[in-house]
């Protein structure tokens, strides 16, 4: 028994290293760097926006775009995409969306910093806002 575990612990320690040791592929010049304010992901857009999506398209391009980009594309040296998959619903469900407003969000998987809580929303209104978010993610695969 303690040779199987221990060729586990081995095989994951391989894996491990080569996962954080191994090739990155980075841009090759300058010109292929994305520059600050430039969105992080490609936003396909849905064909249509429900009601309640369009009314937290407004609210997001007033108060969520500045730092998440237009279409929640995310935005260099400022926010991360929420059209990602890291924020699909069964990781980051509605309510998180709520939470992170009223508290802010501690940062925890992307290096922009801490997000404060944000002034001037209600609960409605940052419900919009995910059904936004949502509509774009599914228009992206993001389910």
């Amino acid at each position: 028994m303690n040779k199987l575990a221990f060729a586990g612990a081995a095989a994951i320690a391989v894996a491990a290293a080569a996962y954080f040791l191994g090739p990155r592929s980075a841009p090759e010049t300058a010109e292929q760097m994305p520059a600050p304010g430039d969105p992080i992901v490609s936003v396909a857009m849905p064909e249509n926006l429900s009601t309640e999506a369009t009314m937290g398209e407004r609210a997001f391009d007033a108060v969520c775009a500045t730092c998440h980009g237009d279409n929640a594309a995310g935005k260099m040296g400022s926010g991360p995409p929420l059209v990602h998959e890291i924020y699909e619903p069964s990781h980051h469900g509605d309510m998180a969306f709520q939470m992170a407003v009223q508290r802010g969000v501690q940062a925890h998987h992307w290096r922009f910093g801490n997000m404060p809580p944000q002034e001037g929303l209600t609960q409605a209104d940052v419900s919009m806002i995910v059904a936004y978010v949502r509509e774009l993610q599914r228009a992206n695969g993001i389910n």
